[in-house]
């Protein structure tokens, strides 16, 4: 990332939500790499911290938790950082129908609060801080097409998209105000860090439980659901480009390629040698979602011309990488628990 701080003295301060997670934990490491300082919210001290959780030496890491306001803004005034990266919140669909007024409140109402908070040290400082929100596909569950892209509507099916919506409508409020808050529309994005309770690693450490005679069966729900699948630190990436540009906007973030969640299986089994996956898969009605959106599939034509970012990593490549980190992960005796 070539954006200098405001004294033009080259890196400055970035603060990121969701620090210890699969984006979060790239983006810290990225940042470090260029030389920036950065902060980190967490909820509990990094010693303690939960599997599918990744720290990263270098950050500082500071105790609060995106539901209580003043929590944020007290870091916020503390730190005073250039960038804030708000990557935070509940980032399961599958956890936000056990959990609607949760994720209303963390990954919607927060977002708000954080905005102001921003707004408000800017003020203070004279000093302009931009803020990145980490928006997700599903704003557009009920899409009537395939691609999607910045112009389509926004009509979610999940409380996750709900909660998502909210936020990225405040986003542009406060982009209206004369704030510099942008949006990265961030389709499905995978990686080894991605943790257990998602289906695409339940999917990966499943396979290579199996093929190790670790596992008979794998359980799945909906295996139909369509999805654009991305390697993590190329949106991580892109993220970095979006908060860097010349001016404040919204820029989905995908491949253009789309995949169901059976392909993602195949891909996962043929990594493993197995064919016949439908031997040793079963459906579990109870794991389906109440309601689930169409294709999802973005349009990256906007963040390719004006920003000149595309993915680096096809399906299969990710799948494949995916597998030989659980597999390796197994063969430690540190696989995780499905």
């Amino acid at each position: 990332m070539n954006r200098q701080n405001n004294a033009g003295t080259g890196p400055g301060t970035a603060f990121i939500t969701g620090v210890t997670g699969q984006d979060g934990s790239y983006l810290a490491e990225s940042l470090l790499s260029q030389g920036w300082e950065v902060h980190g919210l967490v909820r509990h001290a990094p010693a303690h911290v939960n599997d599918g959780e990744t720290t990263v030496d270098g950050v500082e890491y500071h105790l609060g938790d995106l539901s209580r306001p003043n929590d944020v803004g007290s870091v916020l005034k503390s730190v005073t950082p250039d960038l804030v990266f708000n990557l935070g919140g509940i980032s399961s669909v599958y956890q936000s129908w056990q959990q609607p007024y949760e994720t209303a409140m963390v990954s919607g109402a927060s977002v708000v609060s954080m905005l102001e908070a921003t707004w408000q040290l800017q003020q203070a400082t004279g000093k302009e801080i931009r803020f990145l929100q980490a928006s997700s596909a599903e704003l557009f569950g009920e899409a009537k097409s395939a691609p999607q892209n910045e112009r389509t509507p926004i009509s979610p099916v999940s409380p996750y998209g709900a909660a998502k919506a909210f936020a990225h409508h405040a986003v542009s409020v406060y982009r209206g105000r004369g704030m510099f808050a942008a949006s990265a529309i961030l389709y499905n994005h995978e990686s080894v860090r991605r943790p257990a309770k998602f289906v695409t690693r339940k999917i990966t450490a499943g396979a290579a439980a199996i093929a190790a005679g670790k596992l008979d069966k794998l359980s799945l729900g909906n295996l139909n659901a369509v999805r654009d699948w991305g390697w993590a630190p190329d949106f991580v990436d892109a993220m970095e480009r979006i908060v860097s540009a010349a001016n404040p906007s919204d820029f989905v973030v995908a491949t253009g390629v789309s995949h169901s969640v059976q392909d993602f299986v195949e891909a996962a089994f043929a990594a493993v040698g197995i064919d016949n996956w439908r031997s040793v898969v079963e459906l579990d009605e109870s794991l389906s979602r109440p309601s689930d959106a169409a294709e999802m599939r973005g349009d990256i034509t906007k963040i390719s011309s004006e920003l000149g970012w595309r993915p680096s990593m096809d399906f299969e490549s990710l799948v494949a990488a995916m597998v030989r980190n659980d597999e390796d992960l197994l063969a430690k005796d540190k696989a995780p628990q499905l």
